[in-house]
């Protein structure tokens, strides 16, 4: 039987790569319906239940997030409807049309006081109001609990589509012969391609599952953004000169957790997946920006 699948967020990093890994659809059996918030309000009820029905929907891969993680702080309002209620919303209409849901959330969920890679079961503890409005919205959809759905927490992501770290350290690098960047925050940068490849393998496997599932998934390895920036700068060959500083010294609205590594040992056993190590996959995404 076919299968339809929405994407929501279709024009953010995740979404944009899945949109350009199935532009040559080799799907045959897969219709994809990639939507923006110009296309379908996630948070209107009616709208996304009418949508679903009349594509006959079968899959909902929502990559819609509120994501300004600063601006969170003051606009709590916002987070909290498109991270959470959103996300509410979408769920109850999974379970009522019988809809399997692959929601992305975050590694901003902890706390990042851990001295080991956090697994799925790890207490969480948000110190910002992204973190917090991400995990209502993993709470809601556990509670609905539509039907084999899963939640895929992710960190530090980039792309060749889209404002991220990445471009924004490649752009500054034009305009100034140093920087400085943070070293005491530690986790792995993903790569937005790697995971859309991951999530579109998911789909093709049969999974059964009482309960929503949480899993793991950023590229293998450990960095901090300080490593990440000379890494970019290296592979990219610029000679802009990256200067450590402390978290202290860049002060920001949001507290961003100082430990983000995760344990991706479920994702992988799971559903067979082989992750690239996160330097292999910044050199494939230069690479895709050069090109």
């Amino acid at each position: 039987m076919p299968k339809h699948i929405l994407v929501t967020g279709a024009n953010g990093q995740l979404g944009s790569e899945l949109q350009h890994l199935t532009k040559n659809n080799t799907y045959e059996t897969v219709s994809f319906y990639f939507t923006d918030k110009e296309d379908l309000d996630i948070t209107n009820v009616s709208e996304v239940e009418a949508f679903c029905k009349e594509k006959k929907i079968k899959v909902i891969i929502n990559c819609a997030a509120y994501t300004a993680v600063d601006k969170a702080e003051e606009d709590k309002e916002s987070a909290n409807l498109i991270n959470h209620l959103a996300v509410k919303y979408m769920s109850q209409i999974a379970k009522t049309q019988g809809i399997q849901m692959i929601h992305i959330s975050t590694d901003y969920v902890f706390d990042g006081s851990n001295c080991r890679p956090y697994i799925e079961e790890d207490r969480v503890n948000p110190t910002s109001i992204y973190g917090q409005s991400k995990l209502d919205g993993e709470r809601a959809m556990q509670e609905i609990c539509p039907p084999n759905s899963l939640i895929i927490r992710t960190s530090w992501v980039y792309s060749a589509f889209g404002n991220n770290f990445v471009k924004t350290m490649l752009r500054l690098a034009k305009q100034r012969d140093e920087l400085g960047v943070i070293f005491d925050q530690v986790g792995t940068p993903t790569y937005a391609k790697n995971l859309a490849q991951s999530i579109l393998d998911i789909i093709t496997k049969k999974y059964n599952a009482s309960n929503v599932e949480v899993y793991h998934y950023s590229n293998e390895g450990v960095c901090s953004w300080y490593d990440f920036a000379k890494t970019i700068f290296e592979l990219s060959q610029i000679p802009c000169r990256v200067n450590p500083i402390t978290t202290e010294q860049y002060p920001t609205p949001a507290k961003r957790p100082h430990y983000s590594i995760l344990n991706k040992s479920k994702i992988k056993r799971e559903f067979d997946l082989d992750i690239p190590y996160w330097k292999d996959a910044l050199k494939d995404a230069l690479g895709s920006l050069e090109a």
